[in-house]
């Protein structure tokens, strides 16, 4: 009797997480009214609420916040790039989690077009690795690394989640291109504020 009670009690654990999963996952269908940086955006769904989006799996560079912080190179053009894709359009997110900001982690579709991965592609965006798990993500970043798309351009870009951290911390932020060569062959880092070139070592 025991026996049969511990699976009956199996048995109904195993639906009662199937049911929060599929609670968990949620579908969001609207359009786009605003593009707040290169992987946030807000939808406004068709009974007129408003959900902030955090395209899950990616992390673009961040933008500046006034005179003393101007932010990651490409965070302005990654924004943009987003806006193109997606701002006034209709769209449907399909959302996995919120953040602890409460906002929805979502991968974006319009129409066939993965947002998420074409802002990767684009080279205006890093793959998350701490949270990806798609492996087309990172052939995607491979692909526009060795094209030099983007934020590639630039030698040594910082991963956002390394720019966040170094503020965090206090210790400063390291620039995007944070080397140079010397003539003497050796290197000197570039330091903010200014992202300046210090002098190199004698």
């Amino acid at each position: 009797m025991d026996r049969y009670m511990t699976r009956a009690f199996a048995a109904a654990l195993l639906l009662l997480c199937a049911a929060a999963s599929v609670q968990a996952a949620q579908r969001i269908e609207g359009r786009v009214v605003a593009v707040h940086d290169g992987d946030t955006i807000t939808i406004l769904d068709h009974s007129r609420a408003e959900h902030r989006i955090r395209l899950s799996q990616i992390d673009a560079p961040e933008l500046g916040h006034g005179k003393n912080d101007p932010g990651q190179p490409f965070g302005q053009r990654a924004r943009q790039s987003l806006s193109d894709l997606v701002y006034g359009l209709d769209v449907r997110a399909e959302c996995e989690t919120t953040d602890r900001y409460g906002r929805h982690v979502c991968t974006v579709w319009t129409g066939p077009l993965n947002v998420n991965l074409e802002q990767v592609r684009r080279g205006m965006a890093w793959v998350y690795r701490k949270y990806a798990n798609n492996p087309e993500y990172a052939r995607a970043e491979a692909s526009a690394r060795q094209s030099r798309r983007g934020l590639w351009a630039d030698h040594g870009p910082v991963p956002p989640w390394e720019w966040r951290k170094a503020a965090n911390d206090g210790t400063g932020v390291v620039c995007a291109m944070d080397t140079k060569p010397c003539q003497d062959g050796s290197w000197v880092s570039k330091r903010p504020p200014r992202c300046e070139f210090a002098p190199c070592p004698r």
